[in-house]
């Protein structure tokens, strides 16, 4: 090798030594400017109530401004689509229900997948449910499915989600039931004080009404805070829905910034605004769950939730 090629190897050598040293300090400074934060649902819902008070407290342990963006659309897929084509830099942030992340990419056409995203952390989860009007002639999933061999019942019919999940259970017990197409919860509630339908899945709402409605069974992989001498659903049969309240980055953000988020995250959950929302308003836990030990929640939620699909086509 002779001296000028010896040199320009050398050259380009500490160029690219210089140029990583400095990628390392930007990530080491990080954050150096505003963050946004996406919640992909209209404002008002819990998510997004969350989203606004668990921000003040992220933006303090970050050391920079966190800002709330609502993109809502197609049950969450408009805001995902719109992060997971972010630069991953760490300054676009998703925090969502896990099933935006999931059920789209498995069942319909959406520009992202079940790999557009590093998960970053959970905060909490939603308490969801098989819920009934106080007064039902059964108080229990197993009471509901025997009643369901004898009479037509009725179930508020709130999302494909919802609906293939409560006809899994149906197929594994063997029994049919219909379901009333229901816009949300605002509108599920009154019709099952109303008498229209026997019984219903709850993303929640239902802890606003606990001398109006029992809990026949948790839809999560746990049992839930408000009813914990309810079996969950996973219980039974071995799948459970996405009930994780998450925060995510674009694929291919660097580590060191998904460290830094994450150890942000996890502080921030100790906020007293933050906890007194979540668990004395909206009856939710404060739960989290750090990047590895979630990336193994979700990969477990999924094959429960491919199940579930394959089951019910």
């Amino acid at each position: 090798m002779n001296t000028l090629h010896r040199r320009a190897v050398l050259s380009a050598a500490f160029a690219a030594a210089a140029l990583l040293t400095g990628f390392e300090a930007a990530k080491a400074d990080y954050p150096e400017k505003p963050v946004t934060l996406v919640i992909p649902y209209k404002a008002g819902g819990s998510t997004e109530t969350m989203a606004r008070v668990y921000s003040k407290a992220l933006a303090k342990e970050l050391g920079a401004n966190v800002v709330v963006k609502t993109r809502p659309g197609a049950g969450g897929a408009v805001g995902a689509s719109e992060v997971a084509a972010a630069k991953p830099d760490g300054y676009t942030l998703l925090f969502a229900a896990s099933t935006s992340l999931m059920w789209p990419p498995l069942t319909q056409k959406v520009s992202y997948d079940l790999e557009s995203f590093t998960y970053v952390g959970q905060i909490t989860e939603y308490q969801q449910a098989i819920v009934a009007k106080a007064d039902a002639p059964f108080n229990s999933m197993d009471e509901l499915i025997e009643h369901a061999k004898k009479t037509n019942l009725n179930f508020a019919d709130q999302s494909a989600m919802s609906r293939s999940y409560i006809n899994f259970i149906g197929g594994q017990e063997g029994v049919k039931w219909t379901g009333i197409p229901t816009k949300g919860g605002g509108e599920m509630v009154p019709f099952l004080l109303g008498g229209k339908i026997d019984f219903a899945w709850s993303g929640g709402i239902h802890n606003r009404y606990g001398d109006k409605m029992k809990v026949l069974a948790s839809m999560n992989a746990g049992r839930l805070l408000g009813s914990p001498d309810v079996p969950s659903v996973s219980e039974k049969y071995g799948v459970s829905m996405p009930s994780q309240a998450v925060i995510v980055v674009p694929k291919g953000t660097p580590d060191a910034v998904v460290k830094k988020l994450e150890s942000a995250m996890e502080a921030a959950t100790k906020d007293k605004a933050f906890g007194d929302l979540v668990t004395n308003k909206l009856k939710f836990p404060v739960k989290f769950v750090g990047s590895e030990a979630l990336k193994a929640d979700i990969a477990k939620t999924i094959e429960g939730l491919k199940q579930v699909i394959e089951k019910t086509k």
